[in-house]
C-alpha cells in the first residue's frame, strides 16, 4: 500500500526508473498487479495515520458523513443563516462552502470517524 501526497507525485513515482528497477530487481519475486484502487475523496477522513486499513464501506462513509454534516448544517443556518440571508445567493453559498469545508475536515470528521471507529471498521 503506498500513500501520496498528490496525483502528480503518484505519477512520477509510477513512471519513475527507481520503482522500475526495484521491480526488475526483486529475485524470487514476480510482481503482478492483482488489484489497485486509488482513493482520492472521503476515504482519507476514515484513515487513522500510519495505519494500512483499508476505507470502510461507502455506504458507512456516506452515514457517518451525513450524521457531521446534519449539525453543522443545522448550527450554520440557526446562527450564520440571518446574518448572511440579505447577500447575494453566490456569496452566500460560498460562506457556507467555506465554513462546511473547514468544520468537516478539522473538527467534525475527526471526531465523528474516531466516534464510530468500531462500527466502520467492523
Amino acid at each position: 500500500m503506498h500513500r501520496f501526497r498528490d496525483a502528480a507525485v503518484l505519477e512520477r513515482w509510477q513512471s519513475s526508473k527507481e520503482r522500475a528497477l526495484f521491480f526488475a530487481t526483486c529475485t524470487g519475486h514476480q510482481h503482478t498487479e492483482t488489484a489497485r484502487r486509488e482513493l482520492t475523496g472521503m476515504e482519507t477522513w476514515f484513515a487513522k495515520p500510519g495505519e494500512a486499513r483499508p476505507a470502510p464501506p461507502r455506504w458507512k462513509m456516506a452515514i457517518s458523513s451525513g450524521l457531521a454534516i446534519f449539525p453543522i448544517s443545522l448550527l450554520g443556518n440557526a446562527v450564520l443563516g440571518p446574518h448572511v440571508a440579505g447577500l447575494p445567493l453566490v456569496l452566500r453559498t460560498g460562506v457556507f462552502t467555506v465554513l462546511f469545508s473547514v468544520l468537516m475536515t478539522y473538527v467534525a470528521m475527526p471526531n465523528m470517524s474516531r466516534l464510530l471507529r468500531r462500527r466502520l471498521h467492523g
